[in-house]
């Protein structure tokens, strides 16, 4: 079996790298199948598992098995490592000023007349209502050319999520631009 997990610890404390090896081989698996649950991204679980290492590296002189295992103290700070990386990762919120360049009377180009100065107007009001999770695909797709696949893997989520969120969207945007031309 080999050595404990305490003893691993101790060993990191000291900064014995043949102890983390030992230490990281034993828990690399479970670190990163716990942050891939939460953050649904093998490359964000990766660089959590990564960063939690580098914590119990920095920290195991702080580990106190009076409050628990060794297993319980690592597998928590994953957690919460995983847990700051889906809050600390920002969905790229679509800048209305942004969207009012791309939609400005010399952009013919996207389909409007320059006398469609009004319905540009009304458009652009009506896609900055749309809250920021239906927002962001609608403009990714239109104006990028990504796919809802696409959007799905960059942002963590399922196809059908992605889907949704734009049908839900578009289906807003389209009653908001019937109500304010009626």
């Amino acid at each position: 079996m080999g050595l404990s997990d305490e003893t691993l610890l101790a060993g990191m404390a000291d900064g014995d790298r043949d102890a983390a090896s030992a230490f990281v081989r034993r828990y690399q698996a479970r670190v990163f199948g716990l942050a891939l649950t939460i953050v649904r991204s093998p490359e964000v679980a990766e660089e959590v598992a990564q960063e939690v290492f580098l914590k119990a590296w920095r920290h195991a002189g702080t580990y106190d098995a009076r409050r628990g295992r060794v297993a319980t103290w690592l597998l928590s700070i994953a957690h919460n490592a995983a847990v700051d990386a889906v809050r600390y990762r920002h969905e790229d919120p679509v800048d209305p000023e942004l969207l009012a360049a791309v939609l400005a009377p010399d952009r013919a180009t996207h389909g409007f007349a320059e006398d469609d100065t009004a319905t540009r107007v009304t458009l652009r009001d009506a896609l900055a209502a749309l809250p920021v999770e239906q927002r962001a695909p609608i403009v990714l797709m239109t104006f990028q050319g990504l796919t809802a696949q696409e959007i799905a893997d960059r942002d963590g989520v399922p196809l059908g999520t992605v889907k949704s969120r734009v049908r839900r969207g578009l289906r807003r945007l389209r009653d908001g631009m019937g109500a304010r031309h009626d």
